[in-house]
């Protein structure tokens, strides 16, 4: 990934950030994808009144990959409102290995600092469809 998909992966996430329904947490997240044929596709969590079915701001942008014939994501970007940089959730690290288990991972909050890192580091041996395999 170039600085300049960075810059613009994390410029897609704070824009979505602002559609996040988040009515009962305020914790409003939004989530850029980069795929491996260079298309942006972009999520916000949406909360839901049976907690259950809420969905995190990573992985409504995979489905909106998906939906768009995606199959292979190269990086993502995830900006909450909290200062420091917030990480994946532990469901959201396991979806988004299924399109990308090396992809890189930047993380941003409202402060300056930016964490990048890689999907690989944040989900050490993720279960995937090989383990199934007899």
């Amino acid at each position: 990934m170039t600085p300049e998909q960075q810059q613009q992966l994390v410029a897609s996430a704070r824009e979505v950030r602002a559609n996040a329904y988040a009515p009962a947490s305020k914790f409003l997240v939004g989530a850029a994808l980069l795929t491996d044929d260079g298309r942006v596709f972009v999520g916000c969590n949406v909360e839901n009144a049976s907690y259950g079915l809420t969905i995190c701001a990573e992985r409504a942008a995979v489905c909106a990959a998906v939906a768009a014939g995606a199959r292979r994501v190269v990086a993502v970007a995830v900006v909450t409102g909290l200062a420091d940089p917030a990480r994946p959730c532990g469901a959201c690290r396991q979806v988004l290995s299924e399109f990308g288990p090396d992809m890189q991972v930047v993380l941003a909050g409202t402060g300056e600092s930016e964490l990048t890192t890689t999907l690989a580091k944040l989900l050490p041996d993720a279960f995937s469809f090989d383990a199934l395999e007899p």
